[in-house]
């Protein structure tokens, strides 16, 4: 049914504008009975559905409704599906309008600046590109069901040290091509219902109370017309807060912040308009829920399958000497050892924690795919000790077994909200034992359950090292399923893996001071930085390994040069060149070769997962815009592709480039340029409006420095010396070295600026 919002609002009292403004608890909106305005309930995510009823709380200490447990951030994003994103979101509309909850909270799109953020098993990747089009996705797929969702933390949040109060501090570039465009995209294709603020200070401004953030950039901007809530308590000054646009805080302030608000306005701090505003946006979307509610099966053995499909595509092959897939028939030879076997560490600990109705372990999922499988624990999993009693029991089981496979991984006490990594090894338990197996057993596959890189100081031995993340309750059949060749694995990793800490990018700088944290690597995050430096990685950005195998040909472009407004297609022939149907990920870069700024060496801008038949060939096709070939420039306050040649790269990772295009962007539009008496010959000449304005008086010096010298002075002066001096003087150098006077000087500056402004 269609409502009058804005009548609606007038017939509020100024207590229950303000009162809308708030939750009523935990997880519930406030109503107003006496107008029909329903209370509705958010409840946590975005891999389960995390619904508390009774005793609520915001970190999961208390139950929630069994549910199904999805795999996490982590893993989902290493699907490159986003297909898969949609069809997950789908399923969890369906399981909140069953639950009868309007909002879920994510998806979290957070960048992963470094691997020791405790929640970086709840975001999506070090790249915005993948994380932001996986969110579009999922986001689309939840509010297809008319249950909102709620995209967070905007923005900058990138750690659990002092997250409530530390400032992220960077510049404008950076926090527009990395931090807001994983957010930006997701926002613009997905139109989710609600933004969730973080936490954090932004440049020493409060997310929620930050206007430029709220107002001016997301909906001035981008366009966003849903209403923003709070991270849980993240609200410092209630009144700013919502001149700057923060609509409704979360949870209950027990009325606190209501009566603040209606003294703000009654004093003529707050302008009552733009409260309406704010109760405005929030009555939208909770009628949009309430009137559209639908009874919907939730469906626990069916939801369960498709977590388990989810791992199978999320799971990471990272290395594979020819061990995997093992022969179900000789199940009686293979060795399973850890803990991690039959209790999987499937997901992370804090307020997306899900209270599984079923968990399957590899062990268990073995016992039907391949009856005869033997397991030993081989180390505590709740402690960093060696247990030498387990280590000897597995060291014997290992040189009777043909195979080994070792469940390794973090414990939950490692990662979690609320609290950051120390370091970024596996406990020395598991490293030792890993290692010492290798030793009398070659043929050993390493699994891991982990929500963010580790160090593997045995990976060189290893014959084979499955990466399944935190997969989710039905994560260990996934594992065997692949393990065992029923499945071909086809994630790729959506983040760096570093050989060690000390080579991340912001190993000096994270997590700050406790009152600021600073971004000094800028935009070189991630695979950004590593290639930028050309830095040996375990495992790069991209990178996966599949059971077939994929040849690439065809490269094509629909046009070599494109311009302004202009759309450059891009097509790719692949072809499973193998014996197993598997799926590959295309991977489109964009390489910047105009040296018009500091830019990574490449940046994905483009990815495609196809399925392939053995021998089967398919194409597969982009779109690019100017966007994909742009960077934000701070002069301009806009993105800008400059003139000039760029290269388009198809890849399986971003250190595996297997073929290349160059094309032409042509365009009219320059960077701001403003010529002073200390802008350089260099700078000057750089610019072809003001180069021609300059030569005749260069030609002029030129002709003063080539003098008559002698041998020695000849040898002193040389004409690299000459001319890398000439480049480096400031224009008022030219006083001295030209022997122009100052109206001369004068007038060749009014003359440069004039041509730098195209007048």
């Amino acid at each position: 049914m269609a409502r009058d919002i804005s009548e609606l609002v007038s017939k509020l009292t100024l207590e229950e504008k303000a009162s809308l403004c708030s939750g009523l608890d935990f997880w519930h909106t406030k109503a107003v009975e006496r107008l029909g305005i329903p209370s509705v309930m958010v409840s946590d995510g975005p891999h389960g559905l995390r619904k508390q009823d009774m005793k609520a709380d915001h970190l999961g200490f208390n139950e929630s409704i069994k549910a199904v447990c999805f795999p996490a951030g982590c893993a989902l994003a290493c699907s490159f599906d986003r297909d898969l994103a949609r069809e997950l979101g789908e399923t969890l509309g369906d399981e909140c309008q069953a639950q009868d909850v309007a909002v879920l909270l994510g998806p979290a799109v957070n960048i992963k600046r470094s691997p020791l953020c405790g929640r970086n098993f709840e975001y999506l990747s070090e790249d915005p590109f993948l994380a932001s089009r996986i969110a579009a996705s999922h986001i689309a797929g939840v509010q297809s069901k008319n249950v909102g969702t709620s995209i967070k933390h905007f923005a900058a949040n990138n750690q659990e040290y002092r997250r409530m109060t530390s400032s992220s501090e960077l510049d404008e570039r950076t926090l527009r091509e990395i931090y807001l465009a994983a957010f930006e995209e997701a926002i613009k294709e997905g139109r989710p219902d609600t933004v969730m603020c973080s936490y954090n200070r932004i440049n020493g401004v409060f997310a929620a109370e930050n206007e430029r953030l709220l107002t001016k950039i997301l909906r001035d901007e981008w366009g966003f017309s849903g209403y923003v809530m709070s991270d849980w308590d993240a609200v410092n000054n209630r009144v700013e807060g919502l001149k700057a646009g923060l609509d409704l805080e979360m949870p209950s302030s027990n009325g606190v912040t209501d009566r603040e608000i209606v003294e703000a306005v009654r004093s003529g701090k707050l302008a009552e308009r733009v409260l309406d505003a704010s109760v405005a946006r929030i009555l939208e979307k909770v009628f949009k829920f309430a009137d559209n509610r639908k009874e919907r099966n939730f469906d626990l053995e069916k939801h369960d399958a498709l977590a388990g499909r989810i791992a199978e595509e999320s799971a990471v092959l990272l290395k594979n000497n020819g061990l995997l897939p093992l022969d179900p028939a000789k199940a009686g030879e293979v060795l399973y050892v850890g803990q991690f076997a039959k209790k999987p560490r499937y997901q992370g600990g804090g307020s997306s924690h899900i209270n599984s109705f079923r968990v399957t372990g590899a062990l268990e999922a073995s016992a039907e795919i391949a009856p005869g499988v033997r397991w030993v624990e081989g180390f505590k999993t709740d402690s960093d000790a060696e247990d030498p009693a387990l280590a000897a029991e597995a060291l014997a089981a290992a040189k009777q077994a043909k195979a080994v496979v070792i469940f390794a991984g973090l414990p939950d006490s490692y990662e979690s909200e609320g609290y950051d990594r120390a370091h970024m090894r596996l406990p020395e338990n598991q490293n030792k034992l890993i290692a010492e197996i290798m030793k009398v057993r070659p043929e050993t596959a390493v699994v891991l359950h982990n929500g963010s890189p580790v160090e593997m100081p045995w990976a060189s031995g290893a014959a084979a090292i499955l990466e399944a993340y935190l997969g989710g309750q039905a994560v260990g059949r996934a594992t065997s399923r692949i393990l065992f060749g029923l499945a071909n694995p086809s994630g790729k990793l959506a983040e760096s893996f570093p050989l060690k800490l000390e080579d991340t990018p912001c190993f000096i700088d994270f997590p700050g001071d406790g009152k600021t944290a600073q971004y000094k690597e800028g935009v070189f995050v991630g695979y950004r930085w590593y290639d930028k430096r050309k830095m040996d990685v375990l495992f790069p950005f991209g990178h996966g390994l599949s059971y077939t195998s994929f040849a690439y040909s065809g490269l094509k472009t629909d046009k070599t040069s494109i311009t302004e407004g202009e759309t450059l297609s891009v097509s790719v022939d692949v072809e499973n060149t193998g014996k197993r149907e598997g799926k590959e990920t295309v991977q489109l870069y964009v390489r910047d070769t105009t040296g018009s700024a500091v830019r990574p060496v490449r940046e994905l801008k483009g990815f495609a997962k196809v399925h392939l038949k053995p021998g089967e060939k398919k194409t597969v096709s982009f779109a690019l815009d100017k966007r994909a070939f742009a960077w934000y420039s701070q002069e301009l306050g806009d993105w800008y592709a400059a003139p000039g040649e760029y290269a388009v790269e198809i890849g399986r990772s971003s250190r595996d480039i297997e073929a290349s295009v160059s094309v032409m962007w042509n365009t009219s539009q320059r960077l701001p340029f403003h010529v002073d008496l200390n802008t350089t010959i260099e700078e000057i000449l750089a610019d072809e409006r003001t180069a021609a304005v300059l030569k005749p008086m260069l030609d002029k010096m030129e002709e003063m420095f080539k003098g008559g010298g002698g041998e020695a002075a000849n040898e002193a002066i040389t004409p690299a010396m000459i001319n890398a001096m000439i480049a480096n003087f400031p224009l008022r150098a030219l006083r001295s070295f030209s022997g122009a006077g100052n109206e001369e000087i004068e007038g060749l500056l009014k003359a440069l600026n004039q041509a730098a402004s195209g007048r």
